[in-house]
């Protein structure tokens, strides 16, 4: 049985005879002398991830102005910062988005910009009061004009993540990136080998007070991360460092198109051999970590599992879905990861990084719940009219125009010879053909790539479809395309009038 100190390990670091791996040079270690072996020769091993990480944000503090004001709305650049805690303090979240660039811009760009040290806007308004009667504010400043600037993230370094994929025949844009319809791309994140919480499963050295790399600096683990669930796998850190001491190499601001802005952090955390299990974890392999491919097409927070996969299928550039070779891509950088891997390595090598036993041990025992909800949701099926008129595609479109003035509404599904959804016509439709020659067959001029909702799709689904596809009413159908209902945008603005 082979056991070290945290003290041993500390003194080879400071006598400079100390020997660090890489946690991917780890793997051909325990492969070739196994881990009793490898555990006696290896002192710590040193992993690394750089992806975006939404979660992420920093608690700032200005300064007092004069005469003092109590900042209850503060904006960096445009972009909002949380102030409801003290005067002078407020947090930046990477996710914010700029009240005039939109996607643009964002507070994962303000954050960036303040390491770049580029000065930024600082707008605020207060109610005023006795002791802080100034009501607003508009000056510049960098980031060596603040007293603090330090880094938060509540939930970081995720253990492993889901893999994205998109099984509806349109393009969803997401913070997975974009995801071609039927299938056809697939997205993942994570650095798999090199995966921090993938190689030290059980939190043996992991936990609060950790030394890590952040950002190109020393930062600590203050806690779990939030979501933290280690049951399913998916742990999380919650991270702090000092944004002073950070580099733009290792913080970088990001778009994703249609979705909003994140930031990319890298971070690594090293991890003292202490013994042959910890040995045996550093030497997991892309081969090892297995996560889900999870239809990012259904809009539920319970997507369907379409498959199991592991980072090296994922690495490969494409797996199946379906029995099609689907290309993957990787949302995150392990050419970035290794070298922050690299660059810990130097350090602890060069008796610049230390590590220590936590002062707190991570929970091992967690699941993540979903939120409780007091009120249920209205689905389609609440809503939707259930005495819906249909026609013939073989009709005219004088038929047509008949039945929809014999009636109040202005949209008509078409069914085909056995009732199945074929299209759809519309008034204007009918004024269309009416207007030109050729046309006199409602199959001539209804529209065949209809927009349709199923009953029990959630409103506010429905309400994002037509809004996005800019129409004003969709057939709902059944599994076998048969029209049972029809909904309308003006149905819908009558719901969330009422929940006004």
């Amino acid at each position: 049985m082979v056991e070290k100190s945290i003290e041993e390990i500390n003194r080879r670091i400071k006598e400079g005879s100390v020997n660090v791996v890489t946690a991917e040079e780890m793997v051909g270690i325990v492969g070739e002398l196994g881990a009793k072996e490898a555990a006696k020769e290896v002192d710590v091993v040193t992993t690394g991830t750089f992806g975006a990480m939404c979660s992420s944000g920093a608690w700032l503090n200005f300064g007092h102005p004069e005469p003092p004001m109590k900042m209850n709305k503060v904006f960096l650049n445009g972009v909002e910062a949380y102030s409801g805690v003290a005067a002078v303090d407020a947090f930046i979240g990477a996710g914010q988005l700029s009240e005039t660039e939109g996607f643009d811009y964002g507070g994962a760009h303000v954050i960036e910009d303040l390491i770049r040290g580029k000065s930024i806007d600082l707008h605020a308004t207060s109610y005023g009061t006795d002791c802080y009667p100034r009501k607003t504010l508009d000056t510049t400043l960098n980031i060596y004009d603040l007293n603090q600037a330090i880094m938060i993230n509540p939930r970081n370094g995720y253990q492993k993540y889901n893999v994205a994929t998109n099984g509806i025949n349109r393009t969803i844009y997401t913070y997975m990136g974009s995801l071609l319809p039927n299938y056809g791309n697939v997205t993942y994140s994570g650095a798999g080998v090199l995966s921090p919480l993938s190689n030290d499963p059980d939190y043996q050295t992991i936990g609060v007070g950790t030394p890590i790399f952040l950002g190109g600096t020393k930062g600590h683990i203050i806690g779990e991360g939030t979501q933290h669930s280690p049951e399913t796998n998916f742990g999380t850190l919650m991270l702090r460092g000092d944004l002073k001491d950070m580099s733009a190499d290792y913080i970088r601001a990001a778009n994703f198109h249609e979705y909003g802005t994140s930031l990319y952090v890298g971070m690594g955390i090293p991890i003292p051999i202490l013994n042959e299990q910890l040995a045996q974890s550093t030497a997991v392999t892309d081969k090892d970590v297995v996560t889900n491919v999870l239809d990012y097409g259904v809009p539920s927070r319970d997507r369907p599992v379409l498959r199991k996969v592991n980072y090296e299928e994922l690495r490969s550039g494409s797996i199946e879905i379906n029995g099609k070779d689907t290309p993957t891509s990787s949302m995150s950088s392990f050419k970035k990861s290794r070298e922050i891997a690299g660059e810990l390595k130097k350090w602890v090598a060069a008796g610049e990084f230390f590590v220590n036993t936590p002062s707190q041990r991570l929970p091992a025992k967690a699941t993540c719940k979903p939120m409780r909800q007091t009120t249920r949701n209205p689905l389609v099926q609440d809503i939707m009219a259930k005495d819906v008129v249909v026609i013939d595609e073989n009709a005219t479109f004088h038929e047509a125009a008949k039945m929809i003035m014999e009636n109040t509404f202005s949209h008509l599904p078409v069914v085909s010879e056995d009732g199945k959804l074929a299209g759809i016509v519309t008034a204007w439709d009918i004024s269309k053909a009416v207007a030109e020659t050729g046309c006199n067959y409602v199959k001539d001029i209804m529209t065949k790539r209809v927009l349709t909702s199923n009953a029990t799709d959630p409103i506010d689904i429905a309400a994002r479809n037509l809004d996005m596809k800019e129409v004003s009413a969709m057939p709902v159908i059944d599994k076998d395309r048969y029209v049972i209902g029809i909904i309308t945008s003006n149905d819908i603005s009558k719901l969330f009038a009422r929940r006004r």
